[in-house]
């Protein structure tokens, strides 16, 4: 099923949540929602689930305008953060509870329903735990369940509110890997919210970055992550290192260094952003001084943080850690050298 949002806006108390959005989601596609606290991610999905209406825009499934409908007559299928399990019920008769509460001349038969339940229990890996209770299972698993609840009821649209927030790392890893695996055998269009980049950038097919309501970017992970559309984004995804200067001429001046730019780029008061892997360690007067603030090893990387002159804010440098590689010592004075960037508008 096709999504598409048109121009939905939703204030509270005159503060714009969400800002004019157009978003198009095509039909069997893994889509994230990604930003931080207050960017509008979780309304938006609210919006599109029915349980919250807009102020202005409408919302609408194929062709069809269902801004005004609830949730049941969206059926959507939602998933939240903390499960939202019933206690008393089984595995079981959780799965099945959007099935027995459709009116009866939507219900499907007991037989039917119970070949369903069993279906999602072997495609969530759980075959056997069906009259099992939730308290009777890892986090992992409730999610899983809570997973097969939202299916059960074949959903136009899978909508997922950070749904392993409640997980520690090693579940939340294994668990989004198995989401994917799980999205690729069921082809069900589905949004995810998170603010977790790297499960964004694992998991979806394309990130939607939002900011303060409105969307910054729309892109694939490799676009949202090799070519940000603003300095935000690039902020934002990864880890970043700004150096602050001016373009003039084609290049990127700063502390008396030139590096070269594409052709286009205004001159005036400019910001550079590079990754930590992206730049050089040179030696002493081979590229921009930068003093030696601290170094750290972590695995096979050493990270060193660096004290440019003029600059408001250190750099990081990450280096492969061999045998041969020696880390300079803190208070020493190096060279950088910015081997891959992007330049922004000040």
């Amino acid at each position: 099923m096709d999504l598409h949002i048109r121009q939905l806006s939703k204030r509270y108390d005159g503060v714009a949540a969400l800002d004019r959005v157009d978003l198009d989601v095509e039909s069997g596609e893994l889509v994230a929602l990604l930003g931080p606290s207050g960017s509008g991610k979780t309304t938006l999905l609210r919006v599109i689930a029915g349980l919250l209406h807009p102020d202005d825009g409408r919302v609408l499934f194929g062709q069809d305008d269902a801004t005004r409908l609830s949730l049941r007559e969206r059926n959507v299928g939602f998933v939240f953060q903390h499960y939202a399990l019933f206690k008393h019920m089984t595995v079981a008769e959780n799965i099945a509870f959007g099935l027995r509460s459709r009116p009866h001349s939507r219900r499907p038969d007991k037989a039917s329903i119970a070949r369903r339940v069993q279906e999602l229990l072997g495609l969530i890996q759980l075959p056997d735990f069906g009259k099992r209770y939730p308290e009777q299972l890892s986090g992992g698993q409730k999610q899983r369940v809570a997973l097969a609840r939202a299916l059960a009821i074949d959903p136009k649209v899978l909508l997922l509110d950070e749904p392993f927030g409640a997980l520690d790392a090693k579940v939340r890893v294994e668990l989004r890997r198995w989401l994917r695996d799980l999205h690729e055998q069921t082809g069900q269009t589905t949004l995810f919210v998170t603010h977790d980049q790297e499960e964004a950038l694992e998991l979806a097919d394309r990130v939607v970055v939002l900011r303060d309501g409105r969307i910054e970017q729309i892109g694939t992970p490799d676009e949202i992550y090799s070519a940000p559309a603003s300095a935000y984004v690039f902020d934002f995804i990864g880890r970043a290192n700004r150096l602050e200067g001016r373009v003039e001429h084609g290049q990127f001046r700063v502390d008396g260094h030139a590096l070269p730019l594409p052709a286009g780029v205004a001159d005036g008061a400019a910001h550079l952003y590079a990754r930590p892997h992206d730049l050089a360690l040179g030696e002493a007067g081979d590229g921009l001084p930068a003093r030696v603030l601290s170094a750290y090893r972590l695995a096979d990387r050493i990270t060193l943080e660096l004290a440019i002159p003029g600059q408001t804010r250190p750099l990081e440098l990450d280096i492969v850690a061999t045998p041969d590689v020696s880390t300079p010592a803190p208070g020493s004075t190096v060279g950088l050298k910015p081997l891959r960037y992007r330049v922004y508008p000040a």
